[in-house]
């Protein structure tokens, strides 16, 4: 699939709302963490081999790393909260964050792959 903006529109589109990549109408995931095997609706396997979902959690742990770093220093540098408070806030971030970005993150993950791949 070529890279365009309706391409990318799409594929955001299709990863935050936890749809398969290929119709846009099957569901990922079973449970808040068991993922289907296979698209309710098409039959695209999801996950390729072992170790697919690798990508998922670098994004994943990327995101968490960037939205907390960049956070903790722009309130250390912008706020008048006490240093102790602040790390806290965005430890606690940083512990709660990549549980609820891991859907997100797999479904990103399989959106542009396959939208590079194909």
């Amino acid at each position: 699939m070529k890279l365009t903006l309706k391409n990318l529109t799409r594929t955001l589109r299709c990863s935050f709302r936890l749809k398969c990549p290929r119709c846009d109408k099957g569901a990922l995931f079973q449970t808040f963490f068991k993922m289907f095997t296979h698209c309710t609706a098409c039959n695209l396997k999801f996950e390729r081999e072992s170790g697919y979902f690798i990508g998922a959690m670098y994004l994943n742990y990327g995101a968490t790393v960037l939205i907390a770093f960049l956070s903790y220093f722009l309130f250390e540098k912008f706020t008048t909260i006490p240093f102790f408070l602040n790390l806290s806030v965005w430890g606690i971030f940083s512990a709660i964050f990549p549980i609820i970005f891991y859907r997100y993150s797999k479904s990103l993950w399989l959106n542009f792959d396959y939208m590079f791949s194909s």
